[in-house]
């Protein structure tokens, strides 16, 4: 089935609410490493999409979501734009989700794909993220181009209470003539 990959707005976000909310207790709930230990409360999920709902007027954040032509919610990534002077040209991938129940239809990758234009046109070329060492993510990144920047030892608490170490990733994208 075909998705529709599109930004969220301060207009558009509020009927996403609920579906973002379920995205990430989902991700939480299923072993992602983004923030969060399971079990995660709605109202805990729900205070994180209202941050981020918060951050948009600033344009420093940048949300995608993707649909399915139903507008069942299948997915969304953020782009985190540096603001200091000398770093106007980076940007962090952030929180990319996919539902347990959509995976391996290629989601992740439309969206990585999408975000990746989404910094062209923000004049960002320096993209980086980091995900769980050892995640299935890893494979996607680096499928992507992504190149490991090296991995920092016991940075995440997983779901178990163990630290786990945490890849960081970049991509240098190339300029726009």
């Amino acid at each position: 089935m075909p998705i529709n990959i599109r930004p969220l707005t301060v207009a558009t976000f509020p009927q996403h609410l609920n579906g973002l909310v379920a995205l990430l207790q989902d991700a939480v709930d299923s072993g992602a490493s983004v923030g969060f230990l399971p079990p995660l409360a709605a109202d805990e999920a729900r205070e994180y999409w209202r941050g981020i709902e918060a951050a948009l007027p600033t344009g420093h954040v940048l949300l995608l979501v993707a649909e399915e032509e139903n507008g069942e919610l299948v997915g969304t990534v953020q782009l985190h734009l540096a603001t200091k002077a000398n770093a106007t040209h980076r940007a962090e991938v952030a929180k990319l989700l996919v539902p347990t129940w959509a995976q391996r239809r290629g989601i992740g990758r439309q969206l990585m794909h999408a975000v990746e234009e989404l910094a062209r046109q923000q004049h960002r070329t320096t993209l980086v993220l980091d995900t769980l060492q050892g995640a299935g993510s890893e494979l996607l990144y680096q499928g992507l181009g992504y190149v490991a920047a090296g991995a920092i030892p016991a940075f995440a608490r997983v779901g178990n209470g163990a630290l786990e170490a945490t890849v960081v990733y970049y991509k240098l994208l190339p300029e726009r003539p």
